[in-house]
């Protein structure tokens, strides 16, 4: 269950409309569809009045009610110098707890009403500094204090999962994502994510809505080998060629700085390498700029028994092809580090992540948000078997290990288990495929027209339910970078017209 249930003390008759606005949701064709229908299921259910009721376990109301009664004193009486000093003090998408998903599993739609209004008069605060009423800084003061406010708040980060084919459903998120202008500019993905990730990152701005269009994923990148062949060795289950002329094909000769100049992404690709003394890396324009995109995703791609360890490929500054890290072998990054959220945060300044997470053995145990943050004592038993389960299986593979941890392949096969099972699967918002067994056919299917709809549909409808808990934490992003794009214009004054402008589109995001 995603939304807390105010069902209970409904008539029979409001139960109805309840239920019967429950199906259309599901069958919502676009987010303003589904929006209009949510916002009458919180009314008729009575979720609106949670929205003005301040209490709650999760955030603490009375530091909101009073930072938001001293910016609106400040910003109206134009008393910049304060307004200012109250804004740097509490420059965090967190302050008071506010982001707290438990804060937005109550209402389709929206949070508690303190909530937004906050948010609301940090925007309008902020878009008043950087208007022409506020004469307390200069416009290069100005400049550089919304410099240091966009160090201070940091930005997101969208994190696709591995899934094979699977992976289509990520398609749906970005398009989601990108209507509402809610695309963060740092994503990473491993495995069938960092095919995403990677068609995302080599496009010019214009060229993504083709992209997501899914001409450029219908390839046969999935060719079984024969068995005979498979019983050779010296591969996988797949053949790696097919998959490589795929990526080469769509990716083309790109570098991973040639590819953040093309894009303005940071994108990230998670690889591991194949002998499991080594940390798995993240690959982007800062650790590795002269690595071929495809050459890192055809090795974070490479999942063990279905495709062989590759090697990686730079290109130089002359164009020649030449080895990265010539006799080290890699495989799919999402056998270790499925999220990179850790290394990411230090590169880029992260505030917050969102996970699209479609990996077929992780799907089935992951938690809604209602469930993962429940304290009362019926949740006990599930979390002490989650917990335990997590003790058992490494100790079965501690157990293994000692007594065949000497055979090579018995040695990388729990190597590959330690990593799975220790890894951390959850971002700050988690957007999760719905499955059932037929889910599970589709995972090694070659991208098709009708099964691209499927799941790219499925990836929209699982993304529009974030949506609101996503605006909220990315408002204030937004409004300091519409606020340094209209300094930094040339011969542009922010006049009081153009500010209102500003906070309206901020509003909306």
């Amino acid at each position: 269950m995603l939304f807390k249930d105010f069902t209970e003390d409904v008539n029979p008759h409001q139960a109805y409309r309840i239920k019967k606005l429950k199906r259309q949701i599901q069958n919502a064709e676009s987010y303003e569809e589904w929006k209009s229908i949510a916002i009458r299921i919180d009314e008729e259910t009575g979720a609106q009045e949670w929205k003005y009721d301040n209490s709650s376990p999760y955030f603490d109301a009375e530091i909101i009610s009073h930072r938001l009664n001293l910016l609106r004193r400040y910003r109206t009486t134009e008393r910049s110098h304060d307004l200012i000093y109250i804004l740097r003090e509490g420059l965090t998408f967190d302050i008071a707890n506010i982001a707290h998903p438990m804060l937005f599993t109550a209402t389709y739609v929206g949070t508690k009403k303190i909530i937004e209004d906050y948010v609301d008069e940090v925007s309008k605060s902020l878009a008043f500094v950087a208007s022409d009423e506020c004469q307390a800084l200069t416009k290069v003061e100005k400049i550089e204090f919304f410099q240091q406010c966009q160090t201070a708040y940091g930005q997101p980060a969208l994190m696709f999962s591995g899934g094979a084919t699977l992976g289509l459903f990520h398609t749906g998120v970005c398009k989601a994502l990108l209507e509402q202008d809610l695309m963060p500019k740092v994503l990473s993905g491993s495995s069938a994510g960092a095919i995403m990730t990677a068609m995302l990152g080599i496009a010019k701005p214009e060229e993504v809505q083709h992209i997501l269009g899914g001409e450029s994923f219908f390839h046969e990148a999935f060719q079984f080998r024969q068995m005979r062949e498979i019983l050779k060795g010296n591969g996988g289950i797949a053949d790696v060629h097919y998959l490589k002329k795929f990526l080469i094909k769509n990716l083309g000769d790109t570098t991973f700085e040639e590819a953040f100049q093309k894009s303005g992404l940071h994108i990230n690709v998670a690889v591991a390498p194949y002998d499991a003394s080594q940390d798995s890396r993240i690959m982007n324009s800062f650790t590795a700029p002269d690595l071929l995109v495809w050459s890192a995703v055809l090795a974070s791609c490479a999942v063990p028994i279905l495709f062989p360890p590759v090697r990686l490929t730079n290109k130089r500054y002359d164009g020649e092809h030449t080895p990265y890290m010539g006799k080290t072998r890699w495989v799919d990054g999402s056998v270790r580090s499925d999220f990179p959220q850790e290394k990411m945060a230090r590169l880029y300044n992260i505030n917050y992540t969102i996970a699209s997470q479609v990996n077929p053995h992780v799907v089935p145990f992951m938690q809604d948000d209602i469930k993962r943050y429940r304290k009362d004592m019926l949740s006990w038993p599930e979390r002490i078997i989650r917990r335990q389960g997590k003790v058992i299986s490494r100790g079965v593979m501690d157990f293994v290990r000692e007594r065949a941890g000497a055979v090579p392949p018995v040695r990388r096969l729990l190597d590959h288990g330690y990593g799975i099972v220790d890894q951390r699967y959850y971002g700050d918002v988690n957007i999760v495929g719905s499955y059932n067994l037929r889910h599970y056919s589709y995972m090694l299917q070659n991208p098709k027209p009708h099964l691209f709809k499927i799941l790219q549909r499925e990836g929209e409808r699982a993304t529009w339910p974030k949506i609101s808990s996503i605006e909220t934490h990315a408002r204030v992003g937004k409004t300091l970078q519409h606020c340094l794009e209209l300094l930094n214009a040339p011969q542009i004054e922010v006049s009081t017209e153009v500010a209102a402008e500003m906070r309206t589109g901020a509003s909306v995001v």
